[in-house]
C-alpha cells in the first residue's frame, strides 16, 4: 500500500462538521417551539405561497412518515441509535483509510442528521412533554419536530408524471436533519465514482508493486545466471593457468636435470673434455 494509504486522514474536522449541524438542526427545532409556535401560530411565511416554515410533530421516520403500532417508536429510535454508532464508526474507519474527502464529509452530513433526529426521539418526550398520549414512558417516544414546508408544490399534477401523476399531492414536511440526511446521500450517489476512486487506485499500485517485484527477481536471476557464467570461464582460466605453469615447470626441471647430468658427466671424464 502506498504512503499516503497508510498516513490516513484525521476523523475530526468531519466530526466537527457534524457536531455544528447537530447543534443547527436543535436551534432551529427549539426556536419552532419556544417561538414560533406560540407567537406566530406555528408558521412563518419565508416566500409567500411557496415555501414556509409549518410546525409540525412527527411521531415516525423522516419528511413525516410513521412507522406504526405499539412499539413502532420504540423500534424506530433504537435503529437511529444503532445507525448512529454504525455511522460514527464506518467514518473513523473511512478517514483512517484516507477516504475521498467528499465521501467523507457526506457521511458527516448524514450522520449529523441522524443525530439529529435520535435527539428528538430520546428526548423530547422528557423535556417538551410531546411524547404521544398512552406511551409506557416518555422516554424515546419523543416527536420530531418538523418545520420546512414547500406548499407551493402542493396539488394535482398531469398523469403522465411518474408515481404522483394524477392524484392531489401534499408535499412532505421535513427538518434540517432530514435535509443533511438527504443531501449527504445524494451527494454519496451522485458522485460515487469519485469518491470511491481510492479503493481503485490501490489495487492498481499493489499490482504495480508486484510487478515490480518479478522485474527485481527476475534481474536478481539474472545477475546469478552471469555471475554463475563469469565464474565458471574464470575457473576454466585459472585451469588453463595452472596447466601452463604446471608444463614450465616440468619444462625448466628437465632442464636443470639436463644441465646437471652434462656437468656430472663432464666432471667424472674430464679427459673427454680435454680432447673435447
Amino acid at each position: 500500500m502506498s504512503d499516503i494509504a497508510l498516513k490516513g486522514k484525521s476523523p475530526y474536522k468531519f466530526l466537527f462538521l457534524t457536531l455544528i449541524l447537530i447543534l443547527l438542526d436543535q436551534a432551529i427545532k427549539l426556536w419552532m417551539y419556544y417561538d414560533v409556535l406560540p407567537n406566530h401560530y406555528g408558521e412563518i411565511d419565508l416566500i409567500p405561497d411557496f415555501f414556509k416554515l409549518h410546525y409540525v410533530e412527527n411521531k415516525g421516520m423522516a419528511f413525516g412518515m410513521e412507522l406504526g403500532g405499539e412499539y413502532g417508536k420504540l423500534i424506530l429510535t433504537t435503529f437511529r441509535l444503532g445507525a448512529m454508532v454504525g455511522i460514527c464508526w464506518y467514518l473513523v474507519h473511512l478517514a483512517q483509510r484516507n477516504a475521498h474527502s467528499g465521501l467523507l464529509w457526506s457521511i458527516a452530513a448524514v450522520l449529523g442528521g441522524a443525530i439529529g433526529n435520535v435527539i428528538d426521539s430520546t428526548f423530547y418526550g422528557v423535556f417538551l412533554n410531546n411524547a404521544p398520549m398512552g406511551v409506557s414512558t416518555p422516554w424515546f417516544h419523543g416527536q420530531v419536530i418538523d418545520m420546512f414546508y414547500a406548499n407551493g408544490l402542493d396539488g394535482q399534477y398531469p398523469d403522465w408524471i411518474p408515481f404522483i401523476g394524477g392524484d392531489y399531492n401534499t408535499t412532505p414536511i421535513f427538518n434540517f436533519a432530514d435535509a443533511c440526511i438527504f443531501c449527504g446521500v445524494v451527494s454519496i450517489l451522485i458522485f460515487q465514482q469519485r469518491f470511491f476512486e481510492f479503493d481503485n487506485v490501490q489495487k492498481p499500485t499493489t499490482i504495480e508493486e508486484e510487478n515490480k517485484n518479478d522485474e527485481i527477481s527476475g534481474h536478481i536471476e539474472i545477475s546469478n545466471e552471469t555471475l554463475a557464467e563469469t565464474l565458471e570461464v574464470e575457473e576454466k582460466l585459472n585451469d588453463e593457468i595452472n596447466e601452463e605453469v604446471n608444463e614450465i615447470v616440468i619444462e625448466d626441471q628437465q632442464f636443470r636435470l639436463t644441465e646437471e647430468t652434462s656437468k656430472n658427466i663432464s666432471e667424472e671424464n674430464p679427459d673427454l673434455e680435454t680432447k673435447n
